[in-house]
């Protein structure tokens, strides 16, 4: 692991020093700040990036759930264009950034971890899109959305359970609520409806796999 503590200690100075720029397999159209093989990031240990004060860097990664999410808005951009979005757990906002390509009136991306915050502001940066990024919890909060996205949100219990609860009461508002998922241990057995799915090309040193299907949910309220 090759990173100094300064850069560490600023979020958006340890992006760029333990990225590449590059487009995620199944979504081309679109640039993000990504941890790869040739980065040493790829490989850190949890007590290596505890020792530099960094949390587990979900957000280097565009995992199978977001992809899925984004490619299905830029091949169908009826279904944000013109509407008020939010990424939520927003990682790397690979499904905001594309919801934003797709003619969205407004997107905003929430995450907990600074240093999500810094790669969704470089990544917007980087692909010319707007993007309000929001660092604050947002689970049980309801501010009118249209449409909210969800990548990967259910690889843990405590965060699928309170997370879908709450995208469900969303959904029953009104509001269009997509989950991607490419089977994660704790996607809800019930209130969901498949719209679509896509093969993704992962590593097996992330997935276990060199291809994920991310299904593309739509939660029922």
């Amino acid at each position: 692991m090759t990173a100094p503590a300064p850069a560490a200690r600023e979020p958006a100075g340890f992006v760029r020093a333990q990225t590449a720029v590059e487009s995620p397999s199944l979504i081309p159209e679109l640039r993000l700040h990504l941890a790869s093989e040739v980065i040493p990031l790829w490989q850190a240990t949890e007590a290596e990036l505890a020792a530099l004060g960094v949390p587990p860097p979900y957000w280097a990664f565009a995992w199978a759930g977001g992809q899925g999410l984004a490619r299905y808005l830029l091949d169908e951009p009826g279904i944000v264009a013109g509407r008020r979005v939010l990424d939520f757990a927003a990682g790397s906002g690979v499904a905001g950034l594309a919801a934003a390509r797709a003619g969205a009136a407004a997107v905003e991306a929430s995450d907990i971890d600074p240093f999500a915050l810094a790669a969704l502001r470089l990544n917007a940066e980087l692909n010319g899109l707007a993007l309000t990024v929001r660092g604050d919890d947002l689970v049980g909060r309801d501010e009118g959305w249209d449409v909210v996205l969800a990548g990967d949100v259910c690889y843990e219990r405590p965060m699928a359970e309170r997370a879908f609860a709450w995208l469900q009461a969303l959904a029953g508002r009104g509001a269009l609520v997509l989950l991607g998922d490419p089977g994660r241990s704790y996607l809800p057995k019930s209130g969901l409806e498949r719209v679509t799915a896509y093969g993704v090309k992962t590593s097996r040193e992330l997935e276990d796999s060199d291809l994920r299907n991310a299904v593309v949910w739509r939660v029922a309220g």
